[in-house]
């Protein structure tokens, strides 16, 4: 499912065409997202404009209201292809048209522990066992996680 969002929206920091693609006509309570979701941003920028999408404040500011919005949308993003996107809008990075996206190292440790922690506790809460689709998230982004890191976020440590 590709979620079409435009300059307005962006600028807004407007939501509602994520909500509308999330929530099935007619039902109430928590979205649901199909799999896998892609987002197609209409954000024109001038041609001499050099930088990524990933690079434009107002894009990223977008992103950060997405992500407080539905911490949980990781995990149905196309992962070969939205996934690293979606991470560099939220994690500093350098952009090398021959080698791709280069993540601040720290900056993914942190995104990625700090994701894995929210997404365990919020799978747990709607019964779906995670920890396997967690560690194939991780390893999409380069993190091999161990069973003991899981197994510590289950004994309450």
């Amino acid at each position: 499912m590709s979620i079409s969002v435009t300059r307005d929206a962006i600028l807004a920091l407007d939501l509602s065409p994520v909500q509308a693609a999330l929530t099935p006509e007619g039902e109430a309570g928590r979205p649901v997202a199909p799999e896998p979701v892609t987002f197609d941003l209409q954000f024109p920028r001038s041609p001499d404009d050099p930088r990524e999408l990933s690079e434009v404040p107002e894009v990223r500011l977008w992103f950060i209201r997405l992500d407080a919005t539905y911490p949980w949308l990781p995990l149905y993003l196309d992962w070969g292809q939205e996934l690293p996107r979606y991470v560099a809008m939220l994690v500093p990075h350098q952009f090398s048209p021959r080698e791709g996206i280069q993540f601040n190292p720290e900056a993914l440790d942190i995104w990625v522990m700090h994701r894995m922690f929210t997404l365990d506790r919020w799978m747990k809460a709607q019964g779906q066992a995670g920890r396997p689709k967690l560690q194939q998230m991780a390893k999409v982004l380069g993190y091999d996680l161990e069973d003991s890191l899981f197994d510590l976020l289950g004994s309450g440590i």
